[in-house]
């Protein structure tokens, strides 16, 4: 299917109004605080809450981190860095990460995938459960699905649209089709399609335009063309044209360099003034200033004057996962090379033959190290990120 195109102030044919936001950016410039978007609260939230933090959060020039979570443990330390730090925090999954929160053991054929929606589900729940005792409100969000992974997607999409049912609101804040494998005319059709069903639901759409290098959740883009990794700006407003007549609520991983892991500076040549030039190019064909919400991807190891430059030109949301990856096996690292004496069996360390060592390999004990540790790289996030 031909994408739909936009003309300004016409809805085209098959094409559902979504209401009028009572929450604007110029709404959002006025306010102060996060806390004084209508219906904020401490919990999961979604809709017009979650797109109004996210307006808050273009408007006064800070991005909500979203970090990518596989067990309980990896949630509570993203739940406590936001709640030491009073701000707005996004728990985020993969597919193979919700997979593996669901348990390796459990089937996930290809084409059906039932585990990693088991497994995202179960998350999403978890983290619903859990949110409102940590005091913040918190986005829950489904990270990269290509094309191979839509039965995934549309598992969760069944989730939400129950948890709609019962509760009025998405089980899930957002979602993330990353089709940016596939031409671009098809990337925004099927983006069309989803986001029509998550419209009425006021579930926001993530998508990407443009492809990340490196290697993420078992895609590997390291063989991508150099110019696939740098969007244009009639790239980017094709999106705009294609998806706002729908709804106002998704957000753009635009391509200027990213690449998923970790690099040395230098190494990969990030271009976030890109993002200037889309918002400009959108801007004179909309009549909007900075009409555009972007994501950064492959954040991890990025130089602090890129991030304020992404900022600076509408970047919303950056994903986190390499460097709370390694921030929380080196707290386990940190541990055992602290206390290697004392966990080379279960009876006998430094202070006698006949001690006991359950108090160290407890794994609450060196579980909690690592939990230590990712929260100390969450709040570094944060603060990268003006969040703080």
């Amino acid at each position: 299917a031909a994408p739909i195109r936009y003309v300004p102030g016409k809805i085209p044919a098959g094409v559902f109004k979504v209401s009028v936001m009572p929450f604007t950016m110029e709404d959002a410039k006025k306010a102060a605080s996060f806390w004084d978007v209508p219906g904020c609260k401490a919990g999961v939230v979604t809709g017009d809450v979650a797109w109004g933090l996210l307006q808050h959060a273009k408007a006064h020039g800070y991005a909500i981190p979203a970090f990518n979570c596989t067990s309980t443990s990896t949630i509570n330390s993203v739940l406590e860095a936001g709640k030491v730090l009073n701000r707005p925090i996004m728990i985020q999954f993969s597919e193979g990460g919700s997979a593996f929160m669901a348990g390796k053991s459990l089937p996930n054929e290809k084409g059906v995938l039932q585990a990693s929606t088991l497994g995202a589900v179960a998350g999403a729940q978890f983290v619903r459960t859990v949110a409102p005792a940590y005091g913040i409100p918190v986005f829950v969000h489904s990270d990269h699905c290509a094309k191979k992974l839509l039965p995934w997607f549309d598992g969760m999409l069944e989730a939400d649209e129950g948890y709609f049912k019962v509760h009025g609101e998405p089980l899930f804040s957002s979602h993330m089709l990353d089709l940016s494998e596939e031409v671009d005319e098809e990337n925004i059709a099927i983006c069309q399609k989803y986001l029509k069903r998550m419209a009425p639901m006021k579930c926001i759409l993530e998508m990407e335009i443009g492809i990340t290098g490196g290697v993420e959740d078992g895609v590997d883009n390291t063989g991508a063309s150099k110019d696939k990794l740098y969007s244009t700006p009639e790239d980017v407003f094709k999106v705009y044209e294609g998806l706002n007549p729908i709804s106002p609520m998704f957000t753009i991983a635009a391509a200027f360099g990213n690449v998923h892991g970790v690099y040395k500076a230098g190494n990969v040549v990030l271009r976030p003034e890109l993002l200037g030039e889309f918002q400009a190019y959108a801007e004179k064909q909309t009549g909007v200033s900075k009409p555009l919400f972007f994501v950064f991807h492959g954040g991890s190891g990025s130089e602090k004057h890129h991030i304020t430059t992404a900022l600076n030109n509408g970047v919303c949301k950056m994903n986190v996962d390499t460097d709370t990856q390694w921030a929380y096996w080196e707290g386990l690292l940190n541990f055992y090379r602290a206390k290697e004496g004392y966990l080379q069996g279960q009876i006998g360390n430094p202070e006698g033959e006949d001690k006991p060592n359950k108090s160290y390999y407890d794994p609450r004990k060196w579980i909690r190290e690592s939990e230590t540790a990712m929260v100390k790289r969450v709040k570094e996030a944060c603060a990268d990120l003006n969040n703080v």
